[in-house]
């Protein structure tokens, strides 16, 4: 039985057919190694290309805003990797002898089975057009979309990456954002509030307020406008609260809160001027040994 499956093995498999398959191995694997390495060696001349059409001339005012022109540059690199990909697996699968031009014809057909499955793809990358198209965000805003808030890493065709402050990395799907918050263009607002005791003199405190504003405002770059003593703004029983806004440069204002509040501080301190306290009083009643 052996020998007859060996004879059978040997007059099907030819020293010519074994030949023949090895040379279409081989062809296949040299197809696939020169698909890899050219693949990655255009993807490396694109990215590069890319990058020096759309890099500024020193000296000159540039026509588009940088960040614009890191997400363009973001997408066409995405769109580029896409098409390489979409090129090479139609070279492999031509070496293997898979009939490409049969395959591409019936993409119609699998198109449109396909179709109802895709349609999130296909939203996600038409919002992500028109995000680009409308300047809605770009690489290196800070902006607050889907109920997540961070600065925007890298934006493609089909999805957006956002850092947020503790330093996780979100991958949002654009056809999921329906809002967008965007915090990193335009003047901020910075506000602090300060509280001293419901007994100091109100007189005096405003002046220091008003004196610690107007040093900042000379001391502090990010400032674009004020800051500004709105006066009292709330009355409790042990304290009154002022409160100070500013306007700020882009993602500056929390530095500029930190910096008030420090210089704050150390004024109400150099003036004698404590912090409130919560405060409780006790009544104690007393009574004669005789009224026992």
């Amino acid at each position: 039985m052996l020998i007859g499956l060996y004879e059978r093995f040997a007059a099907e498999f030819t020293p010519q057919k074994w030949q023949a398959i090895i040379m279409g191995l081989g062809r296949f694997l040299f197809t696939l190694a020169v698909v890899l390495v050219g693949g990655a060696l255009v993807l490396r001349l694109g990215r590069s290309f890319i990058a020096r059409v759309l890099r500024q001339p020193p000296g000159l005012k540039p026509p588009v805003d940088n960040r614009r022109l890191q997400t363009i540059e973001s997408l066409m690199i995405s769109g580029l990797r896409y098409t390489v990909v979409f090129i090479g697996a139609l070279v492999v699968l031509d070496a293997a002898g898979v009939p490409v031009t049969s395959l591409i014809a019936s993409a119609g057909l699998v198109g449109l089975a396909v179709g109802f499955g895709a349609q999130n793809l296909v939203r996600d990358v038409i919002t992500g057009f028109f995000i680009l198209l409308e300047d809605q965000y770009g690489v290196g805003d800070y902006v607050a979309v889907a109920n997540v808030e961070g600065f925007v890493e890298d934006m493609g065709l089909r999805t957006t990456r956002l850092r947020d402050f503790a330093g996780d990395l979100h991958t949002i799907p654009n056809g999921e954002i329906s809002c967008v918050t965007k915090k990193s263009r335009g003047p901020r607002r910075a506000l602090v509030q300060v509280t001293v005791p419901y007994e100091a003199d109100l007189m005096t405190a405003e002046k220091i307020l008003q004196q610690v504003a107007l040093e900042a405002k000379q001391d502090l770059a990010e400032i674009v406008e004020g800051p500004s003593v709105l006066g009292v703004t709330d009355l409790s029983n042990a304290q009154v609260t002022f409160q100070l806004i500013a306007k700020t440069k882009p993602l500056a204002e929390w530095r500029v809160e930190r910096e008030l509040r420090r210089r704050l501080k150390l004024a109400l301190d150099a003036a004698g001027i404590s912090p409130p306290y919560p405060r409780q009083i006790q009544v104690v009643t007393l009574q004669k040994e005789d009224e026992k």
